[in-house]
């Protein structure tokens, strides 16, 4: 019998996302530059649904469109352009869809939100969640009701958190691990909740805290212990040119799910969102720069490095055999709606 649960759940706040890049120097006040680069699109919670989708996972995501051009437009891209179930979803009368402008420059960047409050809560979008696979959600210090209905229901929760802009880090927030399967914070996050002076040292902390535990390194890969399988992986980032690394840390969750769904190995389960993300940020904004199965097998079949074709060898036999046709990266403007 198949099973028709979505193979991802995921609910949070969606933003229009316009990126610059291409910046010779980060702007002081009462001044103009002129940037080389310039993409939108869906934004906030779209990123990890996007990344899911275009790895052929049934994707289901609550969120709040705005009743203008840019929900409008984002409700489009998710729906008709890369099929991800809106069911749960609403548009808001006289909501303005929130819109972040993000600066990227080097390794980082610096983002400016317009937005309010959402009319809707995700316990209100939710309800009683229906059965999933897996969901994928950013804990907050305000627990979710809804997340321990999802994982009472049998879905497997897959986990990570954000910035604390209190900068206390409660270690409350912990506590919700003990709904989830997975955890897969930054190195900073991890070791600022575990009071921990390493990604080594707080990752053996969450380690007894939920059955997976990843911790990311940004330029120097990730590491993760699998206490179902007993087994624990390191491995290195890619060598990339960054253009934009907004969404990298979805992208990679994303793809970990993506690869824990197909039970792959704890190190190819790395290596392949860590794969995954350096690739994203080669292009503009967060959810339309993931790769998908396309971005992945265009990867794998123009590497020549010797390494490399060793080290990512296991993607011979994970590629699918029909990647999909190329994916749609983030225009510089919303395309003009055809009547």
């Amino acid at each position: 019998m198949d099973d028709d649960r979505p193979d991802v759940l995921l609910t949070g706040l969606l933003f229009y996302d316009l990126v610059l890049t291409g910046l010779g120097k980060p702007p002081t006040l009462g001044e103009e530059i002129w940037t080389g680069g310039m993409g939108c699109g869906p934004g906030g919670i779209a990123n990890l649904a996007v990344a899911a989708a275009r790895f052929g996972l049934r994707t289901s995501l609550a969120t709040v469109f705005g009743d203008d051009l840019y929900g409008e437009y984002c409700r489009d891209v998710l729906c008709d352009q890369e099929d991800i179930d809106l069911s749960l979803s609403r548009t808001a009368d006289g909501w303005p869809t929130p819109v972040t402008v993000s600066l990227a420059y080097g390794h980082d960047r610096a983002l400016v939100t317009h937005g309010q409050e959402p009319p809707y809560s995700q316990d209100a979008l939710m309800g009683d969640p229906p059965e999933a696979r897996t969901a994928l959600v950013h804990i907050e210090a305000e627990p979710r009701a809804w997340l321990a209905k999802a994982a009472a229901n049998g879905t497997r929760i897959y986990a990570d958190v954000g910035w604390d802009p209190t900068q206390q880090w409660s270690t409350d927030l912990l506590e919700q691990l003990r709904l989830c399967h997975a955890f897969l914070p930054n190195e900073t996050e991890a070791m600022a909740y575990t009071r921990t002076d390493s990604a080594v040292a707080a990752l053996g902390t969450l380690s007894e805290l939920v059955p997976v535990a990843v911790v990311t390194r940004g330029g120097d890969g990730a590491v993760a212990v699998d206490q179902t399988t007993g087994e624990y992986a390191e491995v290195p980032a890619l060598p990339v040119d960054v253009l934009d690394a907004t969404g990298a840390g979805d992208v990679f969750g994303a793809s970990f799910v993506a690869a824990s769904l197909g039970g792959w190995s704890l190190e190819e389960r790395l290596r392949f969102a860590v794969l995954a993300a350096g690739l994203s940020v080669g292009r503009h904004g967060g959810a339309l720069a993931a790769p998908g199965w396309y971005g992945v097998d265009r990867w794998w079949r123009s590497l020549t490095d010797p390494e490399l074709k060793r080290t990512y060898g296991f993607l011979a036999d994970r590629l699918p055999d029909d990647p999909g046709p190329p994916v749609a990266y983030a225009p510089v403007t919303p395309p003009a709606r055809q009547n």
